[in-house]
């Protein structure tokens, strides 16, 4: 580009000649007197433009041009541009090893920073000018001396660039565990950023597998992170310890990462490795907590498929998080449920109190139907022998959790009372003061059509009174009658059987009566309230 246009007054003529590469021209114009220190809007003078091309000759002439002096030369050879930038580096950030060469043997200072703190040596390596590291090495240039605002070296830029030739040639001279602003070592840079060669050069040469950031962090950990499985294995391999904590907060691991962004084969290595205190511990934090929050059911069903428990530890104190299914519902604000939800409950995550309610205080039943899909509500009689159903039962306080929301929920009763019942949960439970006092007309319908009305307590019956006199209830006609005889002998059957047998199992079809009386013995000759007034806002 010619600038005589528009710089006329401090465009060089040999500086232009030089860039182009011409060498007779260039040493016609010095001949003709005009000047080689002529400086373009850049800062830029003849040598610059000469070492920035690459070309020998030119660089050849104009240095004898100021050879006069060697005190003129050497102060020439080392003049800056506006940047701060040298011959020299022009030259070794392009590659031009025979234009370092001569400017080195002209004086040129071989460490003289730029204005962003690069060198001569940092850019060779930054541009994987390899004979030109050598070169520079071989000369003096300082090795650990820090570049750029996050003070990083030139092996920290060799590991990043992936320039595993400087690599091999710098971990012999330069210092391994060279430490960025944050403490992050060239080791680290090549496990975040999957520099699997430059991580292999630099264990040989003996740097740190263990070392941690400024934040804890360790190479295995930032390598689990981004997925580089590769560096991972290799890590492990050569002494990375997987249950070192990498966090100050609370006990993270590489686990954790692997969780949280679901690589699952680093995951599945990390399982086998890592100190399964992690899961149940305490003061310790399960990677299912972390798996549910990257929303990563691969890592979710991996994790509980290698025997991770489902319901972890009580992460209150340390992430204000009590149970990995908690935590699942909480994010699940959309419906169907997530992923991790269902794996969760199928794995036989304990259901809480405050879990219960995500599930009955709606006129939403996916996540009701969901529960009762992998759990079985447990029967008065032990009849495990005539299901074939592999669910979990659930547990003693958990069902009597679900009975205190569920009475304390009774306005969304038209939306799980059908569920439930279905799924074998013993109505009698249910014949409760508030049930009865609050349920709408054709829920409390429904609920005494599967029991003998006729048998209530006197306060019950005394309720239903009550509630006839001030019309909040219109009762079926036949509850005037006493029940029927078939309406007797089917409870009589599930007295027996047990309403969970009764209401979930093939365990009718094996009876001795007719099929047609299948439907009946069931209940599904009952039929469901609907769910028309509008609920309250859910807790």
């Amino acid at each position: 580009m010619d600038f005589t246009e528009c710089y006329g007054d401090t465009v060089s003529s040999v500086a232009a000649a030089a860039r182009s590469g011409c060498r007779k021209r260039v040493r016609r114009l010095i001949k003709r007197g005009f000047s080689v220190d002529c400086r373009d809007n850049r800062g830029w003078n003849a040598l610059h433009e000469a070492a920035a091309a690459g070309s020998q000759g030119c660089v050849q002439e104009i240095l004898s041009a100021v050879g006069g002096s060697s005190s003129g030369c050497r102060a020439y050879v080392n003049s800056l541009t506006h940047e701060g930038e040298s011959a020299c580096y022009l030259a070794a950030q392009r590659g031009h090893l025979a234009v370092v060469r001569l400017l080195l043997k002209a004086h040129a200072n071989i460490n003289q920073p730029t204005n962003d703190l690069s060198c001569p040596l940092y850019a060779a390596v930054d541009g994987g000018h390899k004979e030109v590291v050598e070169l520079l090495v071989s000369k003096g240039a300082e090795v650990n001396r820090t570049h750029t605002a996050s003070c990083w070296t030139c092996l920290h830029q060799a590991v990043y660039e992936g320039h595993s030739e400087i690599a091999r040639i710098l971990v012999n001279v330069c210092n391994l565990e060279a430490l960025d602003d944050h403490k992050i070592s060239p080791l680290f840079v090549a496990s975040q950023y999957g520099q699997q060669e430059c991580l292999e050069i630099l264990v040989n040469a003996g740097a740190n597998v263990n070392t941690q950031a400024a934040d804890l962090a360790t190479p295995l950990l930032i390598s689990s992170q981004e997925g580089h499985q590769a560096c991972v294995d290799y890590l492990l391999d050569h002494g990375a310890d997987p249950n070192v904590a990498c966090s100050s907060d609370w006990p993270q691991l590489p686990i954790h990462a692997a969780a949280e962004f679901g690589h699952i084969s680093i995951l599945r290595r990390l399982i086998a490795v890592t100190d399964r205190v992690c899961d149940r511990g305490d003061g310790m934090v399960s990677p299912l907590y972390i798996a549910v929050n990257g929303s990563q059911s691969d890592s979710v069903e991996l994790l509980l498929k290698e025997g991770y428990s489902p319901d972890a530890q009580d992460c209150t104190s340390s992430l204000g998080l009590r149970t990995p299914l908690s935590f699942a519902l909480c994010r699940s604000s959309d419906r169907p449920y997530s992923e991790s939800v269902r794996l969760l409950i199928a794995a036989g995550a304990s259901l809480s109190k405050d879990d219960w309610i995500y599930a009955l205080s709606t006129n939403k039943t996916e996540l009701l139907q969901l529960i009762l899909e992998h759990r079985r509500v447990p029967g008065q009689k032990n009849s495990s022998t005539l299901s074939h159903e592999e669910k979990t039962v659930l547990k003693p306080q958990e069902l009597r959790e679900l009975l205190s929301v569920a009475l304390n929920q009774v306005h969304f009763s038209a939306c799980w009372l059908p569920l439930l019942l279905k799924a074998g949960l013993d109505p009698s439970l249910l014949l409760q003061p508030n049930m009865l006092e609050q349920a709408h007309s054709e829920v409390l319908n429904y609920l005494l059509e599967f029991v003998n009305w006729a048998t209530l307590s006197a306060a019950l019956k005394q309720i239903l009174c009550r509630r006839r006199a001030e019309k909040s209830w219109e009762a079926s006609p036949h509850f005037e009658s006493i029940p029927s005889l078939s309406h007797m002998c089917r409870l009589q059957v599930r007295t027996v059987l047990g309403p969970d047998q009764l209401m979930r199992t093939d365990v009718i079809q094996q009876l001795p009566v007719p099929s047609p009386l299948h439907r009946f013995l069931q209940f599904r000759d009952v039929q469901e309230a609907s769910f028309t007034h509008s609920p309250p806002s859910p807790p």
